[in-house]
């Protein structure tokens, strides 16, 4: 139930810069399945930010971090009021739990509709 991708002819994908991704033979791939289209693979700033704060702590959203509430304040800050709560995840899947499992105590309902 878990498919390759390419799975006649795979890619051996060993590096990326900005919106491509090059295989062990040098040939490039626009990247249109991960989540780069906002900044890129190897984007200098992103990088720099990330050694900076992975030298200081490298962990995820489940233990208590100042960073984590100015960042939501910051966020919040340029949404409508009514939007003034943030839920971090670290993943697409723990999002969507999150989000049924928001959505069955909000309406008090287990059910639900899935397209494949």
């Amino acid at each position: 139930s878990c498919k390759v991708f390419f799975a006649k002819d795979p890619l051996k994908i060993v590096r990326a810069q900005g919106q491509y991704m090059f295989d062990e033979k040098g040939e490039k791939y626009l990247d249109c399945i991960n989540n780069v289209a906002h900044v890129g693979h190897s984007h200098p700033y992103v990088t720099k930010a990330a050694t900076k704060q992975m030298e200081l702590l490298n962990t995820n959203s489940r233990f208590l971090h100042d960073n984590l509430v100015q960042y939501a304040q910051r966020l919040t800050a340029t949404l409508p009021e009514k939007l003034s709560v943030c839920y971090f995840v670290n993943s697409g899947s723990e999002a969507n739990d999150l989000a049924l499992r928001l959505a069955r105590r909000y309406h008090g309902h287990q059910d639900v509709i899935t397209l494949e």
